[in-house]
């Protein structure tokens, strides 16, 4: 069903520029792995199991997400398909993972749903082809500021200062760009 302003078939386009930061780690392709699901840990499905066959409020949902996320964000999925790609012969190795908050994320989603599009965001930690250890995601702001809502632009660059966080955590080097943002005039 459409609404009365919008015919079938509408498509909004938007063109924007999104910066990807692949940093090398300093340190072993293990050991960055293992720091990185120390600090993220997986959401406890069995605790929001049990909270959805309730009927939670926003706070039982916020008081839940604390403890899951020591460092602002939890794995909501990892993916290792390394195995299945050394059977072609390559010898790189990758995980990849959803990581995000969905507290933080109502924060956007209240102005656009469709923000889920990157949030959670897509993280990987991977080997180059010199055998580096990097860790690889878009940078959050440049994602979120092409929705042209300035309250989700905001979220977005508060995003970038707490992946930073993260970083210095991980004892992983931390790019200008997440550190350095501010939200432009025409922000929505």
């Amino acid at each position: 069903m459409t609404s009365p302003d919008h015919e079938l078939g509408d498509t909004v386009s938007v063109r924007y520029e999104v910066q990807r930061l692949s940093i090398a780690t300093g340190l072993p392709y293990d050991e960055t792995v293992r720091r990185y699901e120390q600090a993220v840990p997986a959401l406890d499905e069995a605790r929001f199991a049990a909270l959805a066959v309730g009927q939670p409020t926003w706070d039982d949902v916020r008081i839940a997400t604390a403890p899951n996320a020591p460092h602002d964000f939890i794995r909501y999925w990892r993916g290792d398909f390394t195995w299945m790609l050394r059977a072609a012969g390559d010898e790189g190795r990758c995980v990849e993972y959803l990581m995000g908050n969905h507290v933080i994320a109502e924060r956007m989603f209240r102005h656009d749903p469709g923000v889920l599009l990157h949030a959670p965001l897509r993280t990987t930690i991977h080997t180059d082809l010199r055998g580096v250890t990097r860790f690889s995601v878009d940078q959050p702001s440049t994602h979120f500021r092409s929705y042209g809502n300035r309250a989700i632009t905001v979220v977005g660059i508060e995003l970038d200062l707490k992946l930073a966080t993260l970083l210095e955590h991980l004892d992983i080097p931390v790019p200008d760009a997440l550190t350095t943002g501010r939200v432009p005039a025409h922000a929505g």
